[in-house]
C-alpha cells in the first residue's frame, strides 16, 4: 500500500476547499474586537444554515458526534426502550446508544443505496419503538416518505445523520428538514469545514430547540417550574449578578441531566458561513466527478453503481460502487488502484459486528445484505473538489485499468468484456 501522502489520487483530507473569502473572514473577527464564542457570527451562520436546510431551528454545536449525542437525551430513553438504526454508517451514528438501557434492532439496508431498506423497517418496529436513526448513506438521501409514513404512524421520532448529505436533497427537501432531528458535521473531511471540527442540529420543536440550547450553553437539562409565594426576595443588584432571575423565579420539578458546553467559537462560524456560500460549487464538483467515474465503469459488466431515489440530488460525500463478480475481483481491483496510486478506502464496517455491539448480542447474519456488500461488493473511490482535473482524468484511467486487470480482459467499448 502506498504512504498516505504517496498517492496521486488521494482520498479526501479535506472534503472542502479553503480560500480567501475564508481567510478575510478570520481576519474581520479577530480583528473586530468583539467576542470569539457566543456571538453575532454564529448567530448568522445558524440563520443562514437554517434558511438553506428549511427547518425551524438549526442550532451549533462543536461536532456532529455531539449533535447526536444531544438528540440522543431529547429523547428521554428509559430501560427496555427501543431504538431501530442502519447498521451502514460510521460508529458515532449510535454510539449514543451505548449510555443507554435501551435495546438497538439493527435494519438491513438497501443493495443498491445502503439506506436503511423501508421493507425491513416496518417488521422490526414494535410497542417499544422510540426512534428510528438513519444515514443518508454518502450523501444519496434515505427514502424517507416511506420511512416517515412508517414513524408517524407508530409515533416514532426519527433522527437523521446527515453528516455526508449536507447539498442534496429529496423530492426537493434537504435532509434534516425530513425527519424530527438533523444532526450535521462540520469536519475536516465532510462537504463544508468550519476549521476542522463543528456540528449543527435542526429540529423543528421549539421544545426541543429550547432544551439543545440549554445543554449546549452548560445549563442544566431540566423542567423548570414557576415559585411560589415565600421565595427569597431578588436582591437590588441582581442586573449585575452572574445568575438570571431564573434562579429566584422558577424551581427544578425535575432534572433530565447535566449540560456542557458546546459552544462553536465565532471564528469556526464565519468559516462556516463563507463555506456555505460555497456549498453548491463544492456538490457540482463532487457530482461531476461522479459522472465521470459512471461513466468509465458502467462499460463493464460485474459492476454495480449506487442508485439515488427519485426526484433527489446526491451529494456525493463519498463515490460507492459495488463489484458484483465475487470477492476476488473486488480484492484485484482494489489492489490495482492502489499500485496505480489512487487512494481506496471502504467505508464503513458494519456496525452489528463490532465489539462494543456483540457485547449486547448481536450477531452475523442480523443484516445478510450489509454483510455481503461489505465482505464481497463495496469499494469507495476519490470524490471531492481537492481534486484538480488533471488527477480526475488520471483517477478515471486509473479504474479503467485497474477493472481491465481485475477481469483479465479489456472492454470493447459497449459493454462486453473480450480476452486481452
Amino acid at each position: 500500500m502506498n504512504s498516505a501522502h504517496g498517492y496521486r489520487v488521494p482520498f479526501q483530507r479535506r472534503g472542502s476547499v479553503v480560500g480567501e473569502a475564508d481567510l478575510a473572514a478570520l481576519t474581520r473577527v479577530v480583528n473586530s474586537g468583539e467576542p470569539l464564542s457566543a456571538g453575532l457570527w454564529r448567530e448568522r451562520f445558524e440563520h443562514r444554515f437554517q434558511e438553506l436546510v428549511g427547518a425551524r431551528h438549526a442550532l451549533t454545536v462543536t461536532s456532529g458526534t455531539v449533535a447526536l449525542e444531544l438528540a440522543v437525551r431529547l429523547l428521554d430513553l428509559g430501560p427496555g426502550d427501543e431504538v431501530i438504526a442502519t447498521p451502514q454508517t460510521f460508529q458515532a451514528t449510535i454510539q449514543p446508544l451505548l449510555n443507554h438501557d435501551v435495546k438497538v434492532r439493527f435494519c438491513d439496508v438497501d443493495m443498491h443505496t445502503l439506506n436503511m431498506d423501508p421493507d425491513m423497517l416496518e417488521s422490526l418496529i414494535t410497542e417499544r419503538t422510540r426512534a428510528i436513526i438513519l444515514v443518508h448513506y454518502g450523501g444519496c438521501p434515505a427514502e424517507m416518505r416511506r420511512i416517515m409514513e412508517i414513524a408517524r404512524r407508530d409515533g416514532v421520532v426519527v433522527i437523521e445523520d446527515c453528516a455526508h448529505a449536507l447539498g442534496s436533497h429529496y423530492h426537493g427537501v434537504s435532509p434534516g428538514a425530513l425527519g424530527d432531528i438533523g444532526c450535521f458535521s462540520f469536519h475536516s473531511t465532510k462537504n463544508i469545514t468550519t476549521l476542522g471540527e463543528g456540528g449543527m442540529i435542526t429540529l423543528n420543536r421549539a421544545d426541543w430547540a429550547d432544551r439543545v440550547d440549554r445543554l449546549r450553553g452548560n445549563e442544566v437539562d431540566a423542567v423548570y417550574v414557576p415559585t411560589g409565594p415565600g421565595t427569597r426576595a431578588e436582591p437590588p443588584l441582581l442586573p449585575w449578578m452572574k445568575f438570571s432571575a431564573d434562579v429566584y423565579r422558577h424551581a427544578v420539578a425535575d432534572i433530565r441531566g447535566a449540560g456542557t458546553n458546546a459552544t462553536m467559537s465565532e471564528p469556526a462560524a464565519a468559516v462556516g458561513l463563507v463555506q456555505l456560500e460555497a456549498l453548491n460549487g463544492f456538490t457540482e464538483r463532487r457530482r461531476w466527478i461522479a459522472q465521470r467515474l459512471d461513466q468509465a465503469m458502467s462499460a463493464f459488466p460485474g459492476v454495480r453503481l449506487q442508485r439515488t431515489p427519485e426526484q433527489s440530488r446526491h451529494a456525493y460525500h463519498l463515490y460507492t460502487v459495488f463489484i458484483t463478480a465475487g470477492a476476488a475481483i473486488r480484492e484485484r481491483f482494489v489492489r490495482s488502484l492502489d499500485q496505480l496510486g489512487v487512494e481506496v478506502q471502504l467505508r464503513y464496517f458494519p456496525l452489528h459486528l463490532v465489539p462494543e455491539w456483540r457485547l449486547r448480542g448481536h450477531r452475523p447474519g442480523e443484516c445478510p445484505v450489509a454483510e455481503r456488500i461489505w465482505f464481497e461488493e463495496h469499494v469507495n473511490l476519490p470524490c471531492h473538489p481537492g481534486l484538480t482535473d488533471e488527477q480526475v482524468d488520471y483517477l478515471v484511467a486509473a479504474v479503467t485499468d485497474a477493472l481491465e486487470q481485475a477481469y483479465g480482459a479489456s472492454a470493447d467499448g459497449r459493454g462486453r468484456l473480450v480476452a486481452p
